[in-house]
């Protein structure tokens, strides 16, 4: 199977992962990209949204609630995001109060909850790994939101240098160190032409998958181990999602190389 996509710059709202379309069960994924003036509407019906705001500024209605000019970044690598979120059984619109782009997160959930706004000062900044595997996270949304089953952050990582290692797995129920959780991430390069490597397998060799990913590329992870590498001279950035029953990150590394964290 093929796990990566590409999302084709396109105004509107574009479905990139759909469930019984693509390898995840329970985590969806698209793109929202709006000029001034266009808007989108969304019916969310038995799922939760969330959606990380990563270009650009827009209005955005749901339920009772009318929030003007959301978002704040010229880029991806302009500060921390802000989200919005948007329960079951409601309906939201954004118009574009510029050139906007979104990423649009949704999984089942059989809860009821509220909107929310989280602007950039709730967002968890933390640097994880030491070089040549450092990269700082931002924790966008997780159990601290009004989200019940999502879990989003950002990460930029350094030109060169790896991020996730060693390779890391999130598909067993093993708490408190392992939850099973389906991710996706998506990469923007600080120049277009930037790529990186993004490599994905299991210990039994049922999937071990390598791929190029470049601007506006997305891999699946339904399970396995996987970890990232950055070329020299370009930075990267990943928008992260996950869905699972627990929120957080909990998750364990390949022992083939777990020594190479305690050396």
């Amino acid at each position: 199977m093929n796990y990566k996509k590409t999302y084709v710059p396109k105004i509107g709202y574009t479905k990139l992962c759909e469930i019984d379309k693509c390898s995840c069960k329970r985590l969806e994924f698209g793109m929202i990209e709006l000029n001034e003036g266009d808007s989108v509407t969304i019916n969310t019906e038995n799922k939760e949204y969330s959606f990380i705001f990563m270009v650009g500024h827009a209005n955005v209605t749901v339920g009772e609630n009318n929030w003007e000019m959301v978002g704040s970044r010229q880029n991806v690598f302009d500060g921390p995001a802000h989200s919005v979120y948007a329960p079951r059984n409601s309906t939201i619109t954004f118009t574009g109060c510029d050139h906007v782009l979104i990423g649009v997160i949704d999984t089942p959930t059989d809860k009821d909850s509220a909107p929310q706004w989280q602007k950039p000062d709730k967002v968890k900044i933390m640097t994880l790994g030491e070089t040549p595997w450092k990269r700082d996270a931002h924790i966008i949304v997780d159990g601290d939101s009004n989200a019940d089953y999502l879990t989003i952050g950002e990460s930029f990582v350094e030109p060169g240098n790896w991020a996730g290692f060693p390779g890391h797995k999130h598909d067993e129920d093993n708490m408190p160190v392992e939850s099973v959780a389906e991710e996706i991430y998506f990469f923007l390069f600080d120049k277009e032409q930037g790529f990186g490597f993004q490599s994905l397998y299991t210990r039994d060799g049922e999937i071990d998958e390598t791929y190029r990913v470049k601007n506006n590329d997305l891999v699946e992870f339904p399970k396995g181990y996987h970890l990232t590498l950055n070329t020299p001279g370009y930075k990267m950035y990943i928008l992260w999602l996950m869905a699972g029953d627990e929120q957080g990150i909990h998750r364990t590394n390949d022992p083939d190389h777990q020594w190479v964290l305690e050396s």
